[in-house]
């Protein structure tokens, strides 16, 4: 046990080390924009569904989508969560390495984390987790996974948005380039 101030803090530990959080960055993409953001997710066997902090949903300008009826949220010891029901949901495309998934996440207040996915994602996309590196391989998804990702017109906005990037970064590089071969000419010269 380690002392924190007044606090008390176990830290458990397996073969010695310290067990660790997994987390993976993943892109985000706003379904109404195409406009993609990368953010933090973190992976939770404890947790049971796929929620986002309602917090940064808001502040990203994400399109909520006000549920029929609100779901309570209980707290892992069976008492309802402070912040209240999950009243909203958003729709977004995940894109994790080349993995990419259409799915609704749940809105819940007061989340130290952007993005969870609990249990239910991971059972059933069913991910080589490697838990001691912290290493995820998307390698045995449902078929239905890269079946629902076809597109049938164009790419999706936030392929748009990484090819713009690297048009950019060409552009920059190949500016640069001239700059220097001007440089040279002009020493030439003088």
């Amino acid at each position: 046990m380690k002392s924190e101030g007044n606090e008390k803090v176990e830290v458990r530990k397996v073969e010695g080390r310290p067990l660790r959080e997994v987390t993976v960055k993943i892109g985000l993409e706003r379904i109404d924009t195409q406009e993609g953001i990368m953010v933090e997710m973190l992976l939770d066997s404890g947790a049971t569904g796929l929620v986002m902090s309602s917090e940064f949903a808001k502040k990203q300008d994400f399109k909520l989508k006000k549920l029929e009826r609100p779901m309570n949220v209980r707290n892992v010891d069976g008492s309802l969560n402070k912040e209240g029901p999950i009243e909203h949901t958003v729709e977004v495309n995940i894109y994790f390495k080349e993995y990419r998934e259409r799915t609704e996440i749940d809105m819940i207040g007061g989340q130290k984390r952007t993005v969870i996915l609990g249990i239910l994602w991971l059972v059933r996309h069913n991910s080589e987790i490697d838990w001691r590196t912290g290493e995820v391989k998307m390698m045995r998804c449902p078929e239905k996974c890269s079946k629902q990702w076809k597109l049938m017109q164009g790419k999706s906005g936030w392929e748009k948005q990484k090819e713009e990037k690297k048009r950019e970064e060409v552009g920059k590089k190949q500016d640069e380039k001239k700059r220097r071969k001007n440089r040279k000419k002009e020493r030439r010269w003088k």
